[in-house]
Order: C-alpha cells, then structure tokens, then sequence
C-alpha cells in the first residue's frame, strides 16, 4: 500500500496513512483518462446555438428581377447566402454534444487520474480542515503552509465555511467526495484532501 504523509494546517507532519491501492496505486490509463475529460467538456456543452437557412429567413418568394436583359447577374431570391440579409450557408442547429462513457470507465480514469498525483507527490492528504469562519485570508493561509498552489481542495462532505472561504482565490476550487471529477483532479497542480475525505474515497470506490 502506498504511505503518504498526514500535515496538519499550520504544514507539520502529524503521521503517515496507508492508501488502498485499488485506488491510488492503480496502472494509470492515460487514454481512458482522455477519455474522460473530453467527455466531461463536450457535455457540458448547451448546443442551443441556431442561426437560419435560406429557407428559413422570412420573405425572398420572389425572384428579385427578371432572369435577362437587366444587366445585373441572375438572382433567385433576396434571401441567397451572397445577399445582405440573406440565410447562412449550412446554419447551425440545435445539437446533442453528449459523449457517452461507461460507469466502470469512469470510475477506472478517476482511479487513474488520483494515482498520478500520487505518483507526482501532487496529493496532500491534511488531517482536518476545520475554518473557524469563512475567511479568505484563512483560507490562503492553509494553502500556503502546505505548499499547495492550483489546488482542488477534497472534503468528505459540503463544509460552507470552506467553499466560501476557497472560492475567490485564483485556480483553488472545491469539492466533496461525490462531485469530484477526472476533469478537476488533472486541471489542479495539487489535490488537497482530508483524511475523512480519504475515507470515503476508499469506501465508495473500492
């Protein structure tokens, strides 16, 4: 099992915990890895995007002159794509982004994408990250101590003081257990997660 290092806030070791290696010492799949993130993007897409056609912009039933024998080049309608006001040639429509990826292939890049940071030494695991109240500055100090920079921070569940606290510094973001993503975890330079945290992960994803 893999040993890492337990700090408290202030950035001193307090001990050592032993992670499950069907978790965090898993052979990282780096294409199921990709898999996963360029899912969570696509489907997050709104795909409400829609412009009109020819056929769709109102009017132009009319061809605008005759045929020859005006001098003009021969025009349809006033709605073809070359004319001001005209339809757009192969418009958008509204559109399904959704990628598809398996529940036991989501589950497996997650485990990779954790493994990699603890093979870079990117996961801190802190004992408790118990905020007296919601202070920014209390925040970036416990980041700081850690020498943790662009870091997900991981709790086991929603702690108010801790997202409000997190949520307007630079590149931090926060999440629980159940909503951490593959996505998040490879974005952040450091996971910050604590030992409840750790906990959960173990029994959930197990």
């Amino acid at each position: 099992m893999a040993s890492v290092s337990v700090y408290n806030m202030e950035g001193a070791q307090v001990g050592t915990i032993e992670l499950s290696d069907s978790i965090f010492a898993v052979p990282v799949n780096e294409h199921l890895v990709h898999q996963a993130v360029v899912a969570q993007l696509a489907n997050k897409r709104q795909g409400t995007q829609k412009a009109k056609t020819r056929s769709e912009v109102s009017g132009g039933g009319r061809k605008p002159w005759r045929q020859k024998g005006t001098g003009h080049a021969r025009q349809g309608s006033i709605r073809a794509p070359q004319w001001t006001g005209g339809g757009v040639v192969f418009a958008p429509v509204p559109r399904d982004y959704e990628v598809k990826m398996n529940k036991k292939e989501r589950r497996a890049a997650l485990k990779s994408a954790l493994t990699s940071k603890v093979q870079d030494n990117k996961l801190v695991v802190v004992d408790s990250l118990a905020l007296a109240e919601a202070k920014t500055k209390e925040m970036q100090k416990v980041l700081t101590n850690l020498k943790a920079d662009k870091a997900l921070v991981i709790t086991a569940a929603d702690d108010q003081n801790v997202v409000i606290a997190a949520r307007n510094i630079a590149d931090v973001q926060t999440a629980t257990v159940s909503t951490m993503n593959v996505y998040d975890v490879m974005k952040h330079n450091t996971v910050v997660v604590t030992k409840d945290a750790v906990a959960s992960i173990e029994e959930v994803y197990a």
